[in-house]
């Protein structure tokens, strides 16, 4: 069964009246095409560009951030 409109007096949807207090809050909608993870083609990708980093001062450096900011659970 179908929701009834709640009037508001503004016309607008209730969506819209969230997206005006976003920015009213100072956010702004950001939308973002990003690979799919579920694609053949994106495991492929990953695997090259590890096996480009591998070892590689850069790879060393963003492992040591990640094991600094999120406490991994022991084995």
């Amino acid at each position: 069964m179908p929701r009834a409109k709640r009037a508001t007096g503004d016309g607008l949807s209730k969506f819209q009246r969230y997206r005006r207090t976003q920015l009213d809050k100072g956010m702004k909608l950001l939308r973002v095409w990003v690979p799919d993870p579920r694609r053949p083609e994106f495991a492929k990708e990953a695997e090259r560009q590890a096996k480009l980093l591998r070892g590689r001062l850069e790879e060393k450096e963003a492992l040591a951030f990640i094991e600094a900011a999120f406490p991994w659970p022991e084995p």
